[in-house]
């Protein structure tokens, strides 16, 4: 699927991906990174690394909007950090 869980459900990873997914194109690589991949860690934010489908910088910044605010409906107000890294930007 291109994320691994640790602290998250299987059904909280679907919803992640599903939803980046819907936003950036299918195509795009998701990966959990921070305190949700140590099983010690209590609480925190679900931290985010995308590499969306789209290279279109406005579609971008449109998607992240809607998608932040749709994850975070679907994952009970979780606070979501997303850091996106567009290919070919060379950071």
């Amino acid at each position: 699927m291109g994320i691994k869980t640790v602290r998250l459900s299987l059904q909280q990873t679907q919803q992640i991906v599903s939803t980046l997914r819907q936003h950036f194109g299918n195509q795009s690589l998701v990966y959990l990174f921070g305190s949700h991949l140590d099983d010690q860690a209590r609480g925190g934010d679900i931290d985010l690394y995308l590499e969306p489908e789209t290279s279109d910088t406005s579609l971008i910044a449109k998607a992240m909007i809607k998608a932040k605010a749709a994850l975070y409906q679907q994952l009970a107000e979780q606070k979501i950090d997303l850091v996106i890294d567009r290919k070919g930007w060379g950071w």
